[in-house]
């Protein structure tokens, strides 16, 4: 059974359509790679499988519960959707960290905020208890509220010191983004997003907006993500590290999947015409 099924994505903006029957299957601790020109709807998808945009049509289920059915016709709520979104990590391409916030701070913003509910849910559940529970006094109440909070950020702040010594940055905890360089923040927004501890990972072109020389550091971290066994969705423009890392590559053009399969059989043995075109003309840009 796959762990994401991703059935007729359809997506249209106005009267253009940017995709057209996307069925995907992805397996867990699976890394696929998604590649095509600009305009091919990779990113649209990526947005959509992340709850930022809404298919026209399909169907999506993770792990075997349905997060998305076209046909069933209900909207789902601003806490609803928060919830579905948190199934998944989204790195972008611009990093997108907060600027007035240091390294630490930028990984824990989001946690921190979600045990804010967790303490409402917490105190409500002690609430009930004590209508049947004497000894649940308010002074008893309150203190395991307190505690409940503090083990809470405690255990966030040690998960977020754990990330940054994964990605190498245990130095940079106090620094501000504009203390960074390029590879350093795209490695703080990947540690940022594990720090939700999302069921599937996806990047959108982590690498596009660095200096080759920075592409490393990067392509580093998402290698050692796959060895933790990792399920990642990639859309990239990196050709070599796709055919390196990936279980799986698809080739989208034109709204649809037009070719997938194993790294070497889509790098090295294509049989759509779009998909040896493309890949040709990667080659010359690359200088092959």
């Amino acid at each position: 059974m796959s762990y994401l099924k991703i059935e007729n994505f359809n997506k249209s903006f106005g009267n253009t359509q940017v995709l057209k029957g996307i069925d995907i299957d992805l397996n867990q601790g699976e890394v696929v790679s998604i590649i095509g020109s600009s305009g091919s709807g990779k990113t649209t998808l990526l947005r959509c499988i992340n709850f930022l945009e809404t298919p026209s049509d399909g169907k999506m289920t993770l792990d075997g519960q349905v997060l998305y059915d076209s046909k069933i016709e209900v909207k789902d709520n601003e806490k609803v959707l928060r919830e579905k979104r948190l199934n998944f990590g989204l790195v972008f391409q611009s990093f997108n960290l907060f600027p007035q916030y240091n390294v630490l701070q930028n990984i824990t913003i989001a946690p921190l905020l979600l045990l804010k509910d967790d303490v409402k849910n917490y105190k409500k559940q002690l609430k009930e208890q004590a209508k049947t529970d004497a000894s649940l006094t308010r002074a008893e109440i309150k203190k395991k509220i307190l505690e409940f909070k503090e083990n809470g950020k405690k255990s966030i702040n040690e998960e977020a010191v754990s990330l940054l010594k994964k990605i190498d940055l245990s130095e940079k905890i106090n620094a501000y983004p504009c203390e960074l360089s390029g590879g350093q923040c795209q490695r703080v927004a990947i540690a940022r997003a594990l720090a939700l501890k999302p069921k599937i990972l996806c990047f959108d072109e982590p690498t596009s907006a660095l200096d080759p020389e920075l592409t490393g550091e990067v392509l580093k971290v998402i290698r050692s993500l796959k060895e933790d066994n990792r399920t990642m969705i990639i859309v990239t423009h990196e050709m070599g590290f796709a055919k390196n890392v990936s279980d799986k590559i698809i080739f989208m053009a034109d709204g649809v999947v037009e070719e997938q399969g194993t790294p070497k059989e889509v790098m090295e043995n294509p049989k759509s015409e779009k998909l040896i075109h493309f890949l040709s003309n990667v080659s010359e840009k690359d200088g092959e």
